[in-house]
């Protein structure tokens, strides 16, 4: 695991080396070897936003799970859930947001009311961590689809490696190897692999 920061010793902006993990982080960096504690900054609670999603004349309320400064466009692909244990593949139609307007994009957090139409496929949320930066991803495959701790995967065209998933009936596989298919995934969190250096690319 690595931590994207400045280092205190050298001034070297770089990838630290995460060595343990508690309440805070302790880091070395690659430039110079000095090894420093930094506070461990909670990420950001997901938003449930309303969803109103519609299969062929037939309409009804669900939820979407988005991250507070998720990018929502028209076209998008999310996973939106209904009643029980219930989520479907979802296309974004049209965005609703404060004040009554519909809108092409907005962020999550301006977001009132996302009308939708079910998609055949999965749609799995991914988000990938680098340092302090957050990316969030919407990956469509199909429901059967594996996914294994550990592994690596390409989620529009960058190499991640999968650090966690969140299931959708509560746990959290954390362990390398333990799997899961894609309709049970909540969302899973990975890193890109060291050849990925930047956030630069279509989302």
């Amino acid at each position: 695991m690595e931590w994207n920061q400045r280092c205190p010793a050298c001034g070297e902006q770089a990838d630290l080396e995460v060595l343990r993990e508690s309440h805070d982080l302790l880091l070395r960096c690659p430039a110079c070897g000095h090894v420093h504690r930094a506070p461990r900054e909670a990420p950001p609670e997901p938003l449930r936003v309303r969803a109103i999603v519609s299969a062929g004349t037939q309409s009804r309320p669900g939820t979407i799970e988005l991250m507070p400064d998720d990018l929502v466009e028209v076209g998008n692909l999310l996973v939106a859930e209904g009643e029980g244990d219930e989520a479907v593949g979802v296309e974004v139609s049209s965005i609703e947001v404060k004040g009554g307007g519909r809108v092409p994009r907005a962020r999550a957090e301006e977001v009132v009311t996302l009308w939708t139409r079910v998609i055949e496929d999965v749609v799995v949320p991914v988000s990938v961590h680098r340092g302090r930066e957050t990316r969030p991803f919407h990956q469509r495959v199909d429901g059967e689809q594996v996914f294994v701790v550990g592994e690596v995967y390409t989620f529009r065209g960058r190499r991640v490696r999968i650090s966690h998933i969140k299931l959708r009936d509560g746990p959290v596989l954390r362990k390398e190897g333990w799997k899961t298919v894609a309709r049970r995934i909540r969302r899973i969190y990975g890193r890109f692999e060291r050849d990925e250096t930047s956030f630069s690319g279509r989302r």
